[in-house]
């Protein structure tokens, strides 16, 4: 006689889940073949796939030229990946002088050390390291990059190029636009009128001009409003006016985050009696900041490709220099790589903010 199992009231065991809803087969059903649209789309992309990536992967790896030196060692089937490797000096660096690549290896080294405690959870002097970075580094940098003191040789800004130069505007403008942007948000708020209008004309000026122009102004129009005698470097030119560019820019961001705060939360922070700056610095401007750390990272990422606009005012960045030395007479109709490896080093770059952000997003959320 078969016995029949009783179970207490909420006692009884979990059926298993159909196995259409687990799994391989699971995540297949659910996010390619859920409908007859999606299975129709899904159709689609494999076939585009199919038609797409063989002929690329042939021409990029397969049929493609790694070793040799020289234009006759490059196959035109496929790729020329010896081209790369020839300039890749020029590329990295620019005409920055080959005996003293060593200081710019010597400061990527020293910003990567310095980095690395600030992704350690459970490292506790991260403020002295933030301060090092924001104070001492930039120092450190300079010296290093341009010389002229502590016995190293001046190297003059001109020389300066390739994905050298994309990190320093892009490193300087990101590191400097958001302080100014945040000041410039928390302007645009303020109860008094004279702040409020300067800020408000200030955002709106800088959005309303492209970043050509305003580099193209810093360059050449703002020279002649100087006194005579009186000049600035091109790189420095460029660097002012694409940091206050994207400030512009991040102030609307931050200024989304503030209003998306709670009058409450403003309230309770005054019922405390905090003044205004520890009410921002440490009730709203945590919470603002964290909403909008995707627009934050946007603005970054546009900031970062926006720097190939400096080719405009002569100053020869990462792609700048891939257009330059397509033009050498001994590797012409080899421009297709060069483009080919600035745009993967611009979606490395732009990749590994995008991740950080999430990154951030998921260690900050607080559930609310």
């Amino acid at each position: 006689m078969q016995q029949t199992a009783h179970y207490a009231p909420g006692k009884h065991p979990d059926m298993p889940a159909p196995s259409s809803t687990v799994g391989l087969r699971g995540w297949l059903t659910q996010n390619l073949f859920s409908t007859p649209l999606n299975i129709g789309l899904t159709a689609i992309s494999l076939y585009l796939i199919h038609v797409a990536i063989p002929p690329v992967a042939d021409w990029a790896f397969i049929d493609a030229s790694w070793r040799g030196e020289t234009r006759e060692d490059c196959d035109r089937v496929g790729a020329c990946w010896v081209y790369i490797r020839v300039w890749f000096k020029q590329l990295m660096y620019g005409r920055y002088p080959v005996e003293q690549l060593w200081r710019i290896n010597t400061a990527y080294v020293v910003l990567i050390l310095a980095a690395i405690p600030l992704f350690m959870p459970r490292f506790r002097y991260k403020h002295w390291v933030g301060l090092f970075l924001l104070i001492v580094y930039p120092i450190f940098a300079y010296v290093m990059f341009y010389g002229d003191t502590a016995g190293l040789a001046l190297i003059e800004t001109p020389l300066w190029g390739g994905l050298f130069l994309t990190l320093v505007i892009a490193v300087t403008g990101i590191v400097a636009s958001l302080p100014i942007g945040i000041v410039l948000a928390l302007g645009r708020r303020s109860n008094m009128p004279v702040v409020r209008a300067i800020c408000v004309a200030f955002i709106e000026l800088w959005r309303g001009v492209p970043l050509i122009t305003v580099l193209f102004m810093s360059s050449v129009m703002f020279p002649l409003f100087m006194p005579e005698g009186v000049n600035f470097d091109k790189l420095l030119r460029a660097l002012v006016g694409v940091m206050l560019f994207s400030a512009a820019y991040m102030a609307e961001v931050v200024r989304g985050g503030l209003q998306a705060i709670p009058k409450g939360q403003f309230e309770a922070a005054q019922a405390l009696g905090l003044s205004y700056w520890k009410m921002m610095g440490l009730i709203v401007l945590p919470q603002a900041l964290k909403i909008v750390i995707p627009g934050i990272v946007n603005t970054f990422i546009g900031l970062f490709k926006d720097t190939t606009l400096v080719l405009i005012i002569g100053l020869f960045d990462f792609l700048g220099m891939a257009q330059a030395v397509a033009t050498n007479p001994d590797w012409l109709g080899f421009y297709v790589e060069g483009y080919v490896f600035v745009g993967f080093g611009f979606w490395i770059f732009c990749f590994s903010m995008s991740r950080y952000s999430q990154h951030l997003e998921r260690r900050l959320h607080t559930g609310h």
